[in-house]
C-alpha cells in the first residue's frame, strides 16, 4: 500500500529517492514526502505534497541536497490525503523524521497521553504518534529510542528513522509491514519493496516481524526489538530493473496481460515429470505420505487470489478427491474456525506480505496447522512463515489490478492438484492428460491474445452500461467470481457475479436489456444446463456476451476460447475477460495501472 524508499551512501540522496518512488507508484497512493540530511548538516530539510511524486518532485527545490534521506508515498488511513498528513512527519524539534508503513492500532490512547504532557499534533496520522515518542525518548542511542517507541505500540509498521544528532545511520523496523535493505558497494538502501531496489542492487535482506537494523553506508547490523543480535545472510533477487519497464506498451496492464503466455511456461518450467505422469514440488516439504493422510485443504486468499483458491479447489477435488474449499482469509482469522490436524492450509498472496493472509497463517501455525505458501514474490512474509509452498514465478506485476499473476497461480493450483492426484488415486493416463493440457496453455494464450480487436470493439458496446452481471455454473463460476472485480477494479463500473444455477432464486429480477449479462459457458457436462441460463434470460430481453468454447446461439456475442481439459478450462476462460476490462477502462479514461482507492499490496487491515 504506502511505499518507503531510504538512501545512506555519499550520492546526491533526492533524484535517488524520488526515482525510488516512481517505482512504487504501482501500490496506491494518495500524497508523498522526502527528508534528506548529510553527516555534516544541522538538520533535515523535507518537502512533502499530496498527489503524485511528479507533484512532490516539482516542489523538490535545486539546492536540496543531502548523502541521506527517507521518502514515502502514502495510502490514507489516518485522515485525509494532504500535505501536513503526508509522510515524513517530524517532531517539533525537527530533529527526527519518520516514514510509516501499517496501523498503529492505540494510537488515539498514546495521542492523548503525548498531549496531556503538551506535545502539539500538527498532522491527523497515526504515524506522527511514533515521531514524538521517538523524540521524547531520554535514550542516548537512536536504535534504543526506536526500540522504546515500538515497544508501547500496537498494530503493524513498517518504519524508516533519520535524526538530526545521528545523520550517518538510518534506523527500521518492521512488525507486519514489509521492510527490505539493500546492499550496494559502500551504500545502503531500505524499501517496502524490491522494486524500488533493483535499479540499484540485487543483493537484499528481508526483515522478520520483530526485528529492526541500523543501516549505515559501509555496514548493517539487524537485531530484535529486544536488543539480541540476529544473523541476516543477503539474497539475491532473480527480478532486474527492466522488468518494472512497460516494454512498448501504453500501461502495465496491458504488458503484463500479454506476458502471460511466458509467465505460465515459467511456473512449468522445470516441474513435469513425464516418466510418472506427475510434478516435481520439492518445496512443498510434503513427502507421500504425508499428502496421504491429508482429509481436506483449505484455501486461503484476498481478492484475486481468493478467486484462484476457488479454481484451485476444484482442481483439488476432482483430480486430487479430496473435500477442498476456498474462504477469505480476512473472514477466516475472524471466526473461531476449528484447525484439524489431518487438513491442509494453502495460504495465497501475490506480494505474499497481503495482512489478513500473513494473520491467519500466523494464527493457523500457533495452532499446529501445516500451511502451504502459493506467493509470487521469493522470501516475502508468507513464503517465510510457511512450512513449504511453490513460487509462481510470474515476474513483478505492477499495474494494482492483478491478471498475470492470477493466471499463474491457477496453474500452480494445477500442479498442486496433479501432485496430489498422483500420489493417491489419478491414474497415470489422467496424469498424462493433466500434463498435455499445462503444456498447451502457453500457445492456447498466445492464440486468445490476438482475438483483442474484437475485444476492444466489445468493450467500446459495454462501457455506456452502469451495471453488469457476470454467471457461471461449477468451474465457470469463479471465472465470473474473478471477472467481474477486474471490471469493477478498473472501470468503476458496478458488476456482480452469480452461481447460474441459481438465477431464478432472485438475480433473474434484475434483468433488462439496460443489464447486461456475461456467461461463462464451457464445453463440459453442464453445457446444455448452462445454455438454459441462457435462455431464461433471452426470455427476459437480456443482452449476453457469451465466453465459451463455441459460438452460442442464445448469445447476442460470443468471444471463443480454445477447448483444453474440463479441469484447466477455467484457466484460460478469465484472460479475455481481462481484456474486456481493460478496454472497458480505456474506452472510459480510467487510470488503468493506479484505479481511485486501490493499493496492490494490502498490508493494513
Amino acid at each position: 500500500m504506502c511505499g518507503i524508499v531510504g538512501y545512506i551512501g555519499k550520492r546526491d540522496v533526492a533524484p535517488l529517492l524520488l526515482e525510488g518512488l516512481q517505482r512504487l507508484e504501482y501500490r496506491g497512493y494518495d500524497s508523498a514526502g522526502i527528508v534528506v540530511t548529510t553527516p555534516k548538516s544541522s538538520g533535515l530539510k523535507m518537502v512533502k505534497a499530496k498527489g503524485r511524486v511528479r507533484d512532490l518532485e516539482a516542489k523538490v527545490p535545486a539546492r536540496f541536497k543531502g548523502t541521506t534521506g527517507i521518502a514515502h508515498t502514502r495510502w490514507a488511513t489516518h485522515g485525509a490525503p494532504s500535505d501536513v498528513n503526508a509522510h515524513p512527519h517530524m517532531s517539533a524539534d525537527n530533529k527526527v523524521a519518520v516514514v510509516h508503513n501499517g496501523i498503529i492500532d492505540n494510537a488515539s490512547e498514546l495521542r492523548r497521553k503525548l498531549e496531556a504532557e503538551g506535545v502539539t499534533f500538527l498532522s491527523e496520522t497515526d504515524t506522527e504518534v511514533l515521531t514524538h515518542l521517538i523524540a521524547r525518548s531520554r535514550a542516548e542511542k537512536l536504535e534504543d529510542k526506536v526500540r522504546e517507541a515500538v515497544r508501547l505500540v500496537e498494530g503493524t509498521y513498517g518504519i524508516a528513522v533519520l535524526h538530526a544528532d545521528f545523520p550517518e545511520r538510518i534506523v527500521v523496523a518492521r512488525n507486519g509491514s514489509p521492510v527490505v535493505l539493500g546492499i550496494g558497494e559502500k551504500e545502503m538502501f531500505v524499501a517496502s519493496d524490491i522494486a524500488a531496489l533493483v535499479t540499484h542492487t540485487r543483493q537484499i535482506v528481508t526483515l522478520d516481524d520483530g526485528e529492526m537494523a541500523t543501516l549505515k553506508a559501509d555496514d548493517f547490523r539487524t537485531y530484535t526489538t529486544e536488543g539480541t543480535r540476529t544473523t541476516s545472510e543477503p539474497t539475491t533477487v532473480e527480478w532486474e530493473a527492466a522488468s518494472y519497464d512497460m516494454g512498448g506498451h501504453d500501461t502495465y496492464m496491458h504488458k503484463e496481460i500479454h506476458e502471460q503466455a511466458e509467465a505460465v511456461d515459467r511456473v512449468l518450467r522445470g516441474r513435469i515429470d513425464d516418466r510418472f505422469s506427475t510434478v516435481h514440488l520439492g518445496g512443498l516439504n510434503l513427502d507421500a505420505r504425508e499428502a496421504r493422510r491429508i482429509r481436506r485443504v483449505k484455501i486461503l486468499g484476498c481478492g484475486t487470489s481468493y478467486h484462484a483458491g476457488m479454481i484451485g479447489a476444484q482442481m483439488i477435488e476432482e483430480l486430487a478427491r479430496i473435500p477442498a474449499d476456498a474462504e477469505p482469509a480476512s473472514e477466516f482469522r475472524y471466526r473461531n474456525a476449528v484447525v484439524d490436524p489431518d487438513t491442509l492450509y494453502v495460504a495465497v498472496s501475490q506480494s505474499g506480505e497481503t495482512y489478513d493472509v500473513l494473520a491467519a497463517v500466523q494464527e493457523l501455525k500457533r495452532k499446529g496447522a501445516r500451511v502451504l505458501g502459493i506467493v509470487n514474490v521469493v522470501g516475502s512474509a508468507i513464503a517465510r512463515e510457511a512450512d513449504g509452498g511453490m513460487y509462481v514465478h510470474a515476474g513483478p506485476e505492477v499495474c494494482v489490478v492483478s491478471t498475470k499473476c492470477f493466471t499463474n497461480t491457477t496453474v500452480a493450483f494445477a500442479l498442486l492438484a496433479l501432485h496430489l492426484g498422483r500420489t493417491r488415486d489419478l491414474s497415470v493416463s489422467d496424469g498424462k492428460r493433466i500434463i498435455e493440457g499445462l503444456r498447451k496453455l502457453p500457445a492456447q494464450i498466445d492464440e486468445m491474445l490476438k482475438q483483442e480487436e474484437q475485444i476492444k470493439e466489445l468493450a467500446a458496446e459495454y462501457a455506456e452500461a452502469r451495471s453488469m452481471l457476470f454467471i457461471g455454473r461449477v468451474r465457470g463460476y469463479p471465472v465470473a467470481r474473478e471477472a467481474s472485480l477486474k471490471l469493477k477494479e478498473v472501470s468503476y463500473i458496478h458488476a456482480e457475479a452469480y452461481p447460474a444455477s441459481e438465477l431464478k432464486h432472485g438475480p433473474l429480477a434484475l434483468i433488462e436489456p439496460a443489464l447486461p449479462t456475461v456467461a461463462i459457458v464451457p464445453d463440459d457436462d453442464l453445457l446444455e444446463k448452462n445454455r438454459a441460463a441462457l435462455e431464461e434470460i433471452k426470455a427476459r430481453s437480456g443482452r449476453i456476451l457469451a465466453v465459451a468454447h463455441q459460438e452460442q446461439e442464445k448469445a447476442d456475442r460470443t468471444i471463443v476460447v480454445p477447448k483444453n481439459e474440463d479441469e484447466l478450462d477455467p484457466i484460460l476462460m478469465g484472460i479475455p475477460l481481462q481484456l474486456l476490462a481493460y478496454h472497458t477502462a480505456l474506452a472510459l479514461g480510467r487510470d488503468i495501472d493506479k484505479p481511485r482507492n486501490l493499493a496492490k499490496s494490502v498490508t493494513v487491515e
